[in-house]
């Protein structure tokens, strides 16, 4: 069967700028991409992200060099060998799912062998501002289960603290993308345990992690940055507590599933993560979620404007997309 692959890159406004310790974003920059064949159209979504040295014109040219191969036949399977993990391969994992699912008049689900999307707790994420502005933002999340808290390096202290004395009650997430150094780790260790922080992520920089194995923390630590793939699991032994699997690193749901329990069976929590981006870019991730101690996927609710027929947030419970979305014959 006859089958072509598109790409494009679309932009969505975000509602408020997102910013985190390496800088600020106003914008999400996604590439979608089609499957179309046999009267069916699947689609996918990933975000190139700067840090892992991706850009929007790269992934597009990633997508167009297996458009043919797509065209044969090539299935989820085959892509591990054609494209490297990351947002490219992840959006066109992402469409071959869908199409296959609607090309069966099933879902990805069923053809995974794993339970449908449910609603689940997933974080609202406080973003880097002042402490008092970010205790203000907190306050309008206080009754909700988890908090995901951003910082940097030189205000941590207040911003968490200002948080956690805005909302009392919710789970709480800690996460400076990279921006500390283990001597903080350390000294900062009792007032983590104070503000009753339930998980640490990614404290330093991915190259520098090797100092977490000398130290023990009371605090349950998750690699972000350091994990991508099965390929790097066993070097966070004796590092890390969880992993945060996201699908814009793992390059798809495909290799996610199997980092999934790959991590597991050798004993990590997971945690499960986004980039900003759209539903279409949610709804893969959301069948990890009920596997996970921690859920990160508020990426489309910073959105201006959403794809059609997308999440919802109730009270900090995200729920699934509209049926035919992404996954679903319907």
């Amino acid at each position: 069967m006859l089958r072509t692959c598109r790409a494009r890159h679309d932009r969505f406004a975000l509602n408020t700028p997102f910013r985190i310790s390496r800088g600020v974003k106003t914008a999400a920059d996604v590439v979608t991409v089609t499957v179309e064949g046999g009267g069916h159209v699947g689609r996918g979504e990933g975000v190139p992200y700067p840090r892992y040295g991706e850009t929007i014109d790269d992934a597009l040219a990633q997508i167009a060099a297996v458009a043919p191969l797509i065209a044969d036949g090539a299935g989820c399977a085959d892509l591990d060998a054609a494209m490297p993990a990351g947002a490219a391969r992840n959006a066109v994992d992402a469409a071959l799912w869908d199409w296959e699912a609607r090309a069966a008049d099933s879902t990805v689900a069923a053809l995974a062998g794993i339970a449908p999307a449910a609603p689940v707790a997933s974080a609202i994420t406080i973003a880097i501002d002042t402490p008092d502005a970010m205790a203000a933002a907190a306050a309008r999340h206080a009754h909700v289960p988890l908090l995901k808290v951003k910082v940097n390096r030189e205000d941590a202290l207040a911003q968490i603290a200002a948080v956690r004395a805005a909302a009392p009650a919710p789970r709480l997430i800690v996460d400076p993308n990279e921006s500390w150094s283990i001597a903080e780790v350390l000294v900062w260790q009792d007032m983590l345990l104070d503000q009753r922080v339930d998980l640490l992520e990614q404290p330093l920089p991915a190259g520098e992690d090797g100092a977490l194995a000398d130290i023990t923390s009371p605090i349950a630590i998750c690699a972000d940055e350091s994990l991508h793939t099965r390929a790097d699991l066993d070097a966070l032994r004796g590092r890390y507590t969880h992993v945060n699997v996201k699908l814009d690193k793992t390059g798809g749901l495909t290799e996610a599933l199997a980092l999934a329990d790959a991590a597991v069976n050798r004993g990590f929590g997971l945690m499960v993560g986004c980039m900003v981006c759209s539903s279409l870019g949610i709804a893969p991730a959301l069948l990890l979620a009920g596997r996970a101690a921690f859920v990160d996927l508020d990426g489309p609710l910073w959105l201006s404007h959403d794809r059609d027929g997308g999440v919802t947030d109730r009270d900090g419970i995200l729920h699934p997309p509209a049926a035919g979305l992404w996954g679903a014959a319907a």
